[in-house]
């Protein structure tokens, strides 16, 4: 699997192999099961990945989204949750998912902070400021 790469279409087949390797049965490791389990939520991106359409350029100016990058976010927050980092985030997730009843809408709510804090860091060439990334989650909780 090359999850682990900066090729595109590399990463964007490796979404499309362990969505075939689901559907077929077959063993899958345990980041690949994450993945699955992603996709899964996602039936709008089946097709996407079934039909090897995987070149496609998303224009967010267009209206469009990127599935990968939407799907890929849904694994970067979870990967935050499950480990607390930033020191918070799990707390606020759970107060989202409460609120929304489900863990999957409450990752969409936190989607727009992330995809802020990673624009920030790759315009200013620098880490994402974890700080202001946590204001922006808590603004999203005292929003709802």
């Amino acid at each position: 699997m090359s999850f682990f790469t900066q090729d595109r279409d590399k990463l964007r087949q490796a979404w499309a192999d362990i969505w075939r390797k689901t559907q077929s049965g077959e063993p899958l490791d345990p980041l690949s099961q994450q993945v699955a389990e992603v996709i899964r939520e996602h039936p709008q991106y089946h097709a996407i990945l079934e039909q090897g359409r995987l070149g496609g350029e998303y224009l967010p100016e267009m209206g469009q989204t990127n599935p990968f990058l939407h799907m890929g976010m849904h694994l970067a927050l979870r990967e935050q949750i499950s480990t607390d980092r930033p020191a918070g985030i799990a707390h606020i997730h759970r107060q989202l998912t409460l609120r929304h009843g489900s863990a999957h809408e409450a990752e969409h709510m936190m989607m727009a902070c992330l995809a802020e804090a990673l624009w920030q860091a790759q315009r200013h060439q620098q880490p994402p400021d974890e700080q202001a990334y946590l204001r922006c989650l808590q603004k999203q909780l005292k929003a709802q």
